[in-house]
Parts: C-alpha cells; sequence; structure tokens
C-alpha cells in the first residue's frame, strides 16, 4: 500500500466518526442542500412555511491576517420574505462565545443593508450556534437571546436574533430533541429524520460520496497547512531577524505572500 492509499484509508477512517456536530463534515453535507437546510430551520425556528432560497457552505467574510477574526456561515438561507438565517455548528463551546455570536450578527447586518437603502428596509437576521455540549449550562433545548429593554424588560424588536442551540439535549418525544439526536449519529440508520439520513448516507455510505469527503479534507488539509504557515511568517517579521525572502524559502511561501503579511502588520 503507497503513501497515497495509506492517506485515503486514514481520512476514511476520520469520515466514519463524523456527525453533524462536526463543523467540516456539517458543511460538506448542508451545501446545496435546500431540502435538509429547511428542514433544519423549520424544526429550530418552530415554523413549517420556511422557504430557503440559497444554500452556501464556507462563505467567507475575510481578514486578510492569518488568525484575524474571520468568521465563516457555514449556512447562508434566506427566507420568501427576504429574511436571513446563520446556521454555525461549533465543535468546541469556546467557539460559541457571546462575543462572535455579537459578531456574526453585525456582519449579517453588514452585508445586507445596500448602498442608498434606509435602515428601516433591512431584514430580521438569526445567528444560530449548534454546540456539543449545554453552553449556556441551564438544561433547556434552546436559548433565544433577544435585546431588551432594561428598565421595562419589553422587547428593543430590532430583528436581530441569536439561537444557541443544546446538542447535548435527549428527548425523543421533541422535534429539537430528535434534531440533536441526529446531529449527534454517526451512523445514518441510527437516524430519526431522512431529511438528515439521506446526505449522510450518501457521503458516509457510497463510494462516490466518501470519495467527495475524502477530497474536500484534502484540500482543507492543504487550506490549513498553508495558514499555519503564514501564521509562522508573521511571527518572523514580527521578531524582525530575517529578510522577506529568507522567511519566503524557509517557510515555501512566495515572496509576494510574505511581502503582502509584512505590509498588513504595518498598518
Amino acid at each position: 500500500m503507497n503513501d497515497i492509499e495509506k492517506a485515503k484509508v486514514e481520512d476514511l477512517k476520520i469520515l466514519d466518526g463524523f456527525c453533524l456536530l462536526d463543523d467540516f463534515f456539517m458543511t460538506v453535507v448542508f451545501d446545496r442542500n435546500i431540502r435538509a437546510t429547511e428542514f433544519v430551520l423549520n424544526i429550530i425556528l418552530g415554523r413549517d412555511d420556511l422557504k430557503v432560497i440559497e444554500v452556501v457552505a464556507q462563505r467567507d467574510y475575510k481578514n486578510p491576517l492569518p488568525g484575524g477574526r474571520s468568521i465563516r456561515l457555514d449556512i447562508y438561507a434566506k427566507d420568501a420574505d427576504g429574511k436571513v438565517y446563520d446556521i454555525e455548528v461549533q465543535n468546541e463551546n469556546a467557539g460559541a462565545d457571546v462575543h462572535r455570536a455579537r459578531f456574526h450578527s453585525s456582519m449579517l447586518d453588514t452585508k445586507m443593508l445596500k448602498e442608498k437603502q434606509k435602515f428601516k428596509e433591512i431584514h430580521d437576521s438569526y445567528v444560530i450556534f449548534i454546540t456539543k455540549s449545554d453552553y449556556m449550562k441551564m438544561g433547556l433545548p434552546m436559548y433565544h437571546v433577544e435585546r431588551t429593554v432594561r428598565e421595562t424588560g419589553a422587547l428593543f424588536g430590532d430583528g436581530s436574533h441569536i439561537i444557541y442551540m443544546n446538542g447535548s439535549y435527549k428527548d425523543d418525544s421533541d422535534p429539537v430533541g430528535k434534531l440533536m439526536h441526529d446531529f449527534r449519529c454517526t451512523s445514518s440508520v441510527d437516524m430519526f429524520y431522512q431529511e438528515l439520513a439521506n446526505p449522510v448516507s450518501h457521503f458516509k455510505e457510497t463510494e462516490g460520496g466518501r470519495n467527495q469527503v475524502c477530497k474536500a479534507m484534502e484540500e482543507y488539509g492543504k487550506r490549513i497547512a498553508i495558514k499555519e504557515k503564514e501564521e509562522s511568517a508573521l511571527k518572523m517579521i514580527v521578531r524582525g531577524k530575517l529578510t522577506i525572502e529568507e522567511i519566503a524559502e524557509d517557510l515555501g511561501l512566495p515572496v509576494e505572500r510574505v511581502e503582502e503579511l509584512a505590509n498588513l502588520q504595518l498598518v
């Protein structure tokens, strides 16, 4: 068995352990999958009329600095009324920090409002975190965060909504409980909902689907490797002991990219 074959076998082992609470696998399953996205959002938002228009995995609001505050909208969708929905699955509760939720919400607003558009025309936004454990630690299936007027307790009503989903919630009689159960499953045969079981089965149990995931994992690994090199380059630039050319040669990066990082550091 050559190195390429060994790497593929290792990737398949990793794939077998994936569930929808794993950020990478979630993006693969939901990318352009309008039916599954629509199904999940209707359960979370307690609706049956949601019509998803677009689903885009890994949509980036880019920050040019490595390790900067870039965010990724794992699922981006709009309903017929123009409302925007953002679902981000985090592997660690640390990824769902309240300040991160605030940042996500503000970025959604920035993208929605066009030039010369009136502020009152901005539509409702939803930032939804689904975490493996109970981030709020109150034992509830989900937590709705809304701005309120402190003196009266009345809702501010600005159309900004944040929802934390408790991925550890268990109740097979509750649609949300069943949904969280399915997000924890590593096998499609254990799932309640066919809307989720079918795509999971495709990517885990068919040759074409497994090959697609392995290819995506390989590309993802390459991007991570480049990011790590750029982070190292940034540290070396700050130390100031090596020239741009020496840093580029040592890390195997294009000189132009290292120069770009150096210029950003000076800003």
